[in-house]
């Protein structure tokens, strides 16, 4: 049996066809990807103004923030802390005075001053020393029977004095601080002694301090 063999046409438009399919199977690109875009980093989340406001400001420091404060002394204790130190010695002694005067301000007539001041001096040094019991006998008793002197005569000191009103125009006290060796040999200063007094009139009619017996 004998084959027909093709005609050339259909083996030329076979052939066309082929070739143009490859074309455009070629005309399509293989693995093409869209470029991926670039992140931006991610910006803060933005701070709401009512959260501003809330926030308490930082504190700033001040020159004083490494210093403990102090507070205004009380004149108590504004006389305590000028006063000068134990042992200082006479030196000490007007600025004691001056600090005395400044806690409790004047409230007597200056004649009035003098005469508690001299009286309570005196009855101080007796009482401590034992020089002058006899002009105090309302105080002392009979000085053949008063208690030994506590301290001696040589070191004592009265530091400083003052005398005031005690609540009343007719009473009086003073308050004395003083030094003193006592019969141990131990000196100390500042020591602290109130001497009281009340106004009595003499049979003259004179205005004249009392002193009182201490309790």
């Amino acid at each position: 049996m004998t084959t027909t063999p093709r005609p050339p046409r259909l083996l030329v438009l076979s052939t066309i066809l082929l070739a143009v399919a490859g074309v455009a199977v070629l005309s399509v690109p293989h693995g093409h990807q869209p470029p991926t875009p670039t992140t931006a980093p991610a910006a803060p989340p933005p701070t709401h103004p009512a959260a501003v406001a809330a926030a308490p400001p930082a504190p700033t420091p001040t020159a004083g923030t490494a210093l403990s404060a102090t507070p205004t002394p009380s004149t108590p204790a504004a006389v305590e802390s000028a006063l000068p130190p134990h042992g200082e010695g006479a030196a000490g002694d007007p600025a004691l005075q001056h600090n005395l005067e400044a806690a409790w301000p004047a409230d007597l007539p200056a004649a009035d001053q003098r005469e508690l001041l001299t009286a309570a001096r005196a009855l101080l040094r007796a009482d401590a020393t034992g020089i002058g019991r006899a002009t105090w006998p309302d105080i002392f008793g009979d000085s053949r029977q008063a208690v030994a002197p506590a301290f001696a005569t040589a070191r004592f000191r009265i530091q400083a004095a003052i005398a005031r009103r005690e609540g009343s125009p007719n009473k009086a006290v003073v308050h004395l601080v003083w030094a003193g060796t006592d019969r141990g040999g131990t000196y100390t200063d500042l020591r602290i002694t109130d001497w009281h007094f009340t106004r009595t009139t003499t049979p003259k009619g004179a205005a004249a301090w009392t002193p009182q017996p201490p309790t």
